[in-house]
């Protein structure tokens, strides 16, 4: 039983070194340890490497998060999902874990506005985050104002560059691009420069057969969802709105007005 605790830990400690890309640290520290009498620290040791591991993924979670612009309070916590079907949440718990983002694929989260896709969607991020994914949440109409700016001064490579080193893009609200030619210019070219790549998630209050609406031409309507679609995980919100729900609510808590008697 000793022998296999030790073995434990050695395996524990050799990961937690390799992890911290310590190559030559976790093919030798185990063996000389137990070379010159060193298995009673072992315990220990591998705690001072844990902790140091914590430490290092605390702080990189703290950078991605400051660089994300997520909204801090939009998270699962306080995402209402008791108002979700079942496997619209098992859906979300499942993306929540990140096996997507390692296979470049898209999100694309659709429903009425109102209905808490921009909270689902900033809260995906919150736990991809958590797991070390790098992450960018914008509005679209900002990101692709940044864009076009890039454009004009002949910068736009570049800029495409720099979001290249996201992980993931939360576009949120594509429906409200301005749809200019110029501005559905350079959202194609986004998409097309991440495709296979990097993820997008998108969330966006118009289905597919209203994207004409946001790239007016019908090729790059249908060319812009071919790539979006070819890997992704679409996720349809058909509940209630939060302030239609909430208003509702208000109106049945309004008391009866107080009943008065007709005098002769």
């Amino acid at each position: 039983m000793k022998r296999k605790v030790t073995q434990d830990l050695l395996d524990r400690m050799k990961k937690l070194l390799v992890d911290l890309k310590l190559k030559t640290a976790a093919c030798e520290l185990g063996p000389r340890l137990l070379k010159h009498g060193g298995e009673e620290a072992l315990p220990a040791v591998v705690d001072v490497i844990e902790m140091e591991a914590k430490e290092r993924n605390d702080r990189r979670v703290d950078r991605l998060r400051r660089l994300s612009h997520l909204p801090m309070g939009k998270t699962f916590d306080t995402l209402d999902r008791s108002r979700l079907p079942r496997p619209l949440a098992q859906k979300l718990e499942d993306l929540s874990a990140g096996g997507w983002v390692e296979e470049a694929a898209n999100v694309l989260v659709f429903g009425l506005p109102g209905v808490g896709k921009s909270h689902a969607g900033a809260a995906l991020g919150h736990a991809l985050i958590e797991h070390g994914y790098s992450v960018l949440f914008t509005p679209t109409f900002r990101l692709v104002q940044e864009l076009l700016a890039a454009k004009r001064d002949l910068a736009l490579p570049r800029a495409l560059r720099k979001l290249d080193l996201f992980d993931v893009l939360v576009l949120d609200d594509i429906g409200y691009v301005q749809q200019t030619p110029e501005e559905v210019e350079v959202l194609f070219t986004l998409m097309a420069e991440r495709y296979e790549r990097r993820s997008i998630l998108i969330t966006s209050n118009l289905v597919f057969s209203e994207w004409d609406r946001i790239f007016k031409n019908p090729m790059t309507t249908a060319a812009a969802i071919d790539r979006l679609v070819h890997h992704s995980a679409i996720l349809e919100f058909n509940v209630p709105s939060y302030r239609t729900a909430g208003a509702k609510r208000k109106g049945d808590k309004t008391p009866d007005p107080p009943h008065t008697e007709a005098h002769p």
